[in-house]
């Protein structure tokens, strides 16, 4: 097994491994050179097709966007991402149709040990390297997810379909489908009425 093999399921894993190192770099320059141009021109979605050659054409980032790998991330049909995205996607992170994402948001699939010892820079005499120890686990969003601004989703997450995460939560467990999530950590507020939430029910807003 490599290295990018023990990364991707979620084993300890050396990250100056040289293909996982070039891809990083090609990443960080394809997002440097996305989040320099408008908005609207015409070079910006080949470019984040490259950044995410795993997801569907109609996907839409506001930027600035960045990721550790940007290849390990697939995202579905009609996803749109506000200002401002982090993806670090050492493990696979997935993501369904018709998502909504607010500004600065971070999903983060990348752990590292909570003994202070083994989080340390050693060096590797079989390779002649320093490097470290890391891992991770992968995160899986599901279909019409609206995650609100300055939500951060941590290792291991599963969220499941329609449902809603607001403002400024963390993540921490999985979500069960059909329910509005709140706090830090994330906990559930109640169930989506799909009769009294919706907009149409709510004069007001017309």
């Amino acid at each position: 097994m490599n290295e990018k093999e023990k990364m991707l399921q979620g084993k300890i894993y050396d990250s100056i491994y040289p293909e996982l190192y070039q891809r990083r770099l090609e990443a960080n320059k394809l997002c440097i050179e996305y989040n320099n141009l408008p908005e609207a021109h015409p070079d910006k979605q080949n470019i984040l097709r490259q950044i995410f050659p795993n997801s569907d054409e109609t996907l839409f980032v506001r930027g600035p966007v960045y990721v550790d790998y940007g290849c390990y991330t697939k995202i579905g049909k009609h996803c749109y991402f506000n200002f401002n995205l982090v993806i670090l996607d050492v493990c696979p992170v997935t993501i369904g149709d018709n998502c909504f994402f607010g500004p600065n948001i971070s999903i983060i699939t990348a752990l590292h040990s909570l003994v202070a010892k083994e989080r340390e820079i050693y060096f590797d005499k079989e390779k002649g390297y320093e490097t470290d120890r890391e891992y991770g686990k992968p995160i899986t969003i599901g279909n019409n997810c609206w995650i609100g601004g300055n939500v951060t989703i941590l290792p291991g997450v599963t969220i499941h379909d329609n449902v809603v995460v607001g403002a400024g939560s963390v993540v921490t467990k999985d979500l069960e489908s059909g329910a509005i999530y709140v706090g830090n950590p994330a906990k559930k507020l109640r169930d989506i009425d799909e009769t009294k939430d919706s907009i149409y029910n709510h004069k007001e807003l017309w």
